[in-house]
């Protein structure tokens, strides 16, 4: 099955390694994603914790803007995708 693109990164905080992700789909902890640049996989992780509106949140939908703790450094504009 293919992955499902869910969002796009806004920005990253570096001093605390918090992504900002803008999302299209649905995504929730436990979720295991992916980060990906001009088609290229950086690193994929298991999201283990995320916050919305600096609430933590089990879950979020198309729309929302989450932050999520990520393993590694990511770039505005890096695409995140769902893995199946």
């Amino acid at each position: 099955m293919a992955d499902l693109k869910v969002g796009k990164v806004a920005h990253y905080y570096d001093k605390i390694g918090v992504a900002v992700v803008d999302l299209s789909k649905k995504l929730a902890v436990g979720d295991r994603i992916k980060f990906v640049k001009e088609k290229v996989d950086l690193f994929e992780q298991e999201v283990v914790s995320m916050e919305f509106d600096h609430k933590k949140a089990d879950s979020a939908k198309k729309g929302d803007c989450v932050g999520m703790k990520v393993d590694q450094p990511v770039k505005k504009g890096v695409e995140v995708y769902k893995i199946e």
